[in-house]
């Protein structure tokens, strides 16, 4: 055997020794079952086929969004040398979180509630989760079911963070960069928000993620952008998508798939769903609209990348209110992303100078925030009756809650993210060299190239 293929197998096998190690100690710890047994269900509960087939259909949605709609969309906004990596960072974390959910991460976000922070280890291996609906997380679904669809929100949630630190960070620390943080911050904040936890009991409304995903994944890669530094040359050395087609097509999936992750989260297939799908695509097309305008009027042309960005901006923007608000409101919320985005993207991230990029703070962080108000201003209880009223219908203290929620979330995710990134720096170093950077993240970190012309 070669010196290369033993110091290539002295680098492998401790990795494989670590994920058999986790495989192994997840399955005896959690007693996992090939089929599981939901815990006694009322009867009441039947599991209803329409909805269960949308949900379904949803959570292949939600997939899309990550593979291959993101990591397109991404891949075409990078430089030639890391298409490659960019992509790949899309489809390593659906991997990686996937896993990660049904040893113990749905069991954390969405088990029996431990002081309002966290869930225990009840449902870890998925134990219990079975054919049945839960009361409370789709009474009409098999449990299971849910557990699929709330997997897909928490793959693309940590995936959306690397558009912010692209083209410089090292794969390896960006592996453990994203399983810790799914650990420390989405689990928790999943629950506070969707699995009863503090925020569900103070009455804060997001309806698909705009607190869950958006702001949580935005601060914590503001903070990880700022402490991996500037990529090399930014801001004066011109880097423009390498590939706009790509990055259309990749908006275009995103854009798709949107549907499935606000009318999904109706969890059926109901008038709730309906309006959720008519929110989502009219804030998305007034958003795309006003970005083009502003940009016209200011740059002097349009371009098929502000365009894509300011639909990226409305679906971000109206996903916490998609389920609460009605038609006006969409419109209202989609005219404040355009407006409120673009000026975050083309004028205060220059003039803060941190280097984002491909623009993950500006348009999910902000986009998410300004979504979370929106529904504290027009969400009402016409729409979706689970839901409260907004500050417009007579209820001003909803407007608060979305306050402290949006203050909680990127608080808690922003510290919790410099911890991680701290510790992983001492341990094994976060950014590639210079060297490496220079001759592009697709050869140095992949050994492979995507275009060979």
């Amino acid at each position: 055997m070669s010196s290369h293929m033993m110091s290539s197998m002295k680098k492998i096998l401790p990795v494989l020794l670590i994920c058999c190690t986790v495989m192994l100690v997840g399955g005896l710890a959690f007693n996992v079952q090939d089929v599981a047994a939901e815990d006694a269900a009322p009867a009441a509960l039947k599991v209803d086929t329409g909805d269960t087939a949308w949900i379904l259909a949803s959570s292949a949605l939600v997939m899309m969004m990550t593979l291959p709609g993101l990591a397109l969309f991404y891949g075409g906004l990078t430089r030639q040398k890391n298409i490659l990596s960019t992509v790949l960072h899309s489809f390593i974390c659906l991997c990686l979180a996937s896993i990660a959910w049904v040893l113990f991460g749905y069991s954390l976000s969405f088990g029996p509630d431990v002081g309002g922070f966290i869930g225990n280890f009840d449902w870890a291996g998925l134990r219990g989760i079975g054919a049945d609906p839960h009361p409370v997380y789709g009474p009409t679904i098999p449990h299971e079911v849910f557990m699929m669809y709330q997997m897909m929100f928490a793959a693309i949630t940590p995936a959306l963070m690397t558009g912010a630190i692209a083209e410089r960070i090292r794969f390896s620390s960006m592996l453990w960069f994203l399983g810790i943080w799914s650990v420390v911050v989405y689990y928790p904040v999943c629950h506070w928000i969707w699995g009863g936890g503090w925020l569900a009991q103070m009455g804060a409304l997001d309806f698909a993620g705009g607190a869950v995903v958006h702001v949580s994944s935005a601060t914590s890669a503001l903070v990880a952008c700022i402490m991996l530094g500037k990529r090399m040359g930014y801001p004066n050395t011109p880097m423009p998508p390498h590939n706009l087609p790509i990055m259309l097509l990749g908006a275009g999936l995103l854009w798709f798939g949107w549907f499935g992750f606000n009318a999904g989260s109706a969890l059926g297939a109901n008038g709730l769903a309906a309006s959720a799908f008519v929110a989502t695509h009219i804030a998305a097309c007034v958003a795309t609209v006003v970005w083009m305008l502003i940009e016209w009027m200011h740059r002097g042309k349009p371009t098929a990348l502000g365009c894509a960005t300011g639909a990226i901006a409305g679906l971000a923007t109206i996903t916490p209110a998609a389920g609460f608000v009605g038609l006006f409101g969409a419109i209202m919320i989609g005219l404040a992303a355009g407006i409120v985005c673009y000026i975050c993207v083309s004028l205060l991230k220059p003039a803060l100078g941190f280097d984002d990029s491909l623009d993950v703070v500006g348009v999910h962080g902000v986009g998410g925030a300004l979504g979370l108000v929106g529904a504290g201003l027009f969400a009402s209880k016409a729409i979706n009756a689970a839901g409260n009223d907004g500050l417009f219908f007579g209820n001003p203290k909803l407007l608060m809650v979305q306050l402290i929620m949006i203050g909680a979330v990127a608080g808690f995710s922003m510290i919790c993210t410099w911890i991680i990134l701290k510790i992983i720096d001492v341990v094994m170093g976060l950014r590639v060299t210079q060297d490496e950077e220079q001759e592009g993240l697709d050869i140095s970190q992949h050994g492979e190239k995507a275009y060979h012309v």
